[in-house]
Parts: C-alpha cells; structure tokens; sequence
C-alpha cells in the first residue's frame, strides 16, 4: 500500500496540529451556540474525531453519507446514501469534509441543509484543492490547500483503499491505471 505513494503532501504531525489550530478557531467562533458537526461519510472519519477531539465546547455529532465519485472523477451526481439522524432546524451545523475539490458535493449539502432550517451552515475542512473547483466554494475554515493531484490517505481513498494511511499522499498513477 505505502509504495503506491508517490509522495507524501501532509505528515501524520502536520494533520495534528492543523486539527488543533482549527479546533482553538472553532472553539472561539461558536461560543454560546448550539453546535452540530456533520460528518460526510465516509472520507471524515479520522478528520473528524481528530478534529473535535481540539473542540472545547459542548457539541452534537451527525453524518451524512453522501458520493459524487467513481474511481478518480466526480460524476458531478451528487447522491445522499445516509441520512441525518436527527433534525437540525434552529442549530448551527458545521460540516466537516476531508476534502474540498470540485465543490459540487459540500455545496448540494449545504443548500441542502439550509433549506433544512440550520441558522448556519459552515464548512470545515483538512485539504482544499481550489484548481480542481467547478462550482463556487470557499470553506470557512482550511487545513492546507493541496495541488491539483490525486491524493489518498487519511480517509481519502481511491475505491475504498488507502484510507487507514496516516497521512496524505499522492498516488502513484501505476495504482490507478490497473
């Protein structure tokens, strides 16, 4: 698995303490508010319980499984696979994605829950890849911005593989032109 990595772009320490610096962010901006984390599944996970983990406020967690790939492309066809729990009219969501590439994804879910009646809908996120947007999409609070590349690890994964890595890395094309 770890020689299909072509090289590494987020170290195991780096991803720790982005985790931190945007938990303290976090923390500070939704003091004295009803808070719910929503997961998109299934990439968020180590993010995710990294993440809030370095959030001191009481908190809600949810998730939403949610898919627009296959392989290394977007279909552009956002499908919801998993829905919500619980109801989140009158709270303040926050989603929390491992990636924000095209855009198309977290920008259906945010519409989406909008029209849910959340009082706000921000997004955070580990990696930004702006080069690869189609739609309009500036998240609110960024990990690093990555470059226009293929990358696993960390949760990201190429047809479901790579996500137990500790860090981000780039795949090797060998590895997905099999």
């Amino acid at each position: 698995m770890k020689n299909d990595i072509l090289k590494v772009l987020v170290t195991e320490d780096e991803i720790k303490q982005i985790c931190k610096k945007l938990g303290k962010e976090i923390t500070k901006d939704y003091q004295g508010k009803e808070l719910v984390i929503v997961g998109l599944l299934k990439g968020c996970n180590p993010f995710m319980a990294d993440l809030i983990r370095e959030i001191d406020l009481f908190l809600k967690v949810d998730y939403l499984s949610v898919s627009s790939y296959q392989g290394t492309e977007s279909t552009g066809d956002v499908r919801i696979r998993m829905d919500l729990s619980e109801p989140i009219s009158g709270k303040h969501v926050l989603i929390a994605e491992d990636i924000v590439d095209t855009g198309t994804t977290i920008t259906t879910v945010k519409k989406l829950l909008l029209h849910r009646g959340a009082l706000s809908v921000k997004i955070v996120t580990l990696l930004d890849k702006p080069e690869g947007r189609l739609m309009e999409c500036i998240p609110e609070y960024i990990g690093t911005v990555v470059p226009n590349e293929f990358v696993v690890g960390y949760g990201l994964d190429f047809n479901e593989d790579y996500r137990n890595l500790p860090y981000v890395g780039v795949l090797k094309p060998s590895a997905y032109e099999k």
